[in-house]
């Protein structure tokens, strides 16, 4: 059920309603999640400033794609699982890629690994330690990674949060 509706910029207060006005100036739309923070204008800003900083990761479309399947596999948001499924699709992910990072998982070890530690840091951060973190750097991954992995987990489960909040379903 819906408890928070889309608001149109004109509705939206004055801090909101430049935001979604440059988001419609630039793409023409906004999509329901971004309408509907509008409510706050500094979640807005900060969701668009995280999301905008988070889109120059290191990492290769498609491996971040695959962190954010494992997030919103384990924390179960419709909404952002059919935005990432789509997502990881249009960045070359097989549908078997799609499964497999849905739960934590890939072909390759090294980005299983990384999967496995995307969700632990989602779901049980506190549990995480130094051994963790050398093991991956034993597969290969860098210290960069390692904290982009942090941020995109942290972008997924406030679009995770806000969406269940807000009654947010997958159209």
């Amino acid at each position: 059920m819906r408890t928070i509706a889309p608001l149109e910029p004109a509705d939206a207060p004055e801090k909101s309603r430049a935001l979604l006005e440059d988001i419609i100036a630039r793409h023409g739309t906004v999509g329901d999640m971004v309408a509907t923070m509008a409510h706050s204008p500094a979640l807005l800003q900060g969701f668009l400033d995280l999301s905008r900083a988070l889109k120059r990761v290191k990492l290769p479309r498609q491996l971040s794609e695959k962190i954010s399947l494992a997030a919103q596999g384990w924390i179960g948001c419709g909404t952002c699982l059919a935005a990432h499924t789509a997502a990881g699709r249009a960045a070359g992910l097989s549908d078997t890629d799609i499964a497999l990072a849905t739960e934590a998982s890939a072909t390759d070890p090294r980005e299983a690994a990384l999967l496995t530690f995307a969700v632990r840091v989602l779901a049980e951060p506190a549990s995480v330690t130094a051994e963790d973190v050398a093991e991956l750097r034993g597969h290969g991954w860098t210290d960069r990674t390692i904290a982009d992995v942090v941020g995109l987990v942290s972008l997924n489960l406030l679009t995770r949060s806000f969406n269940l909040v807000a009654g947010i379903k997958p159209e």
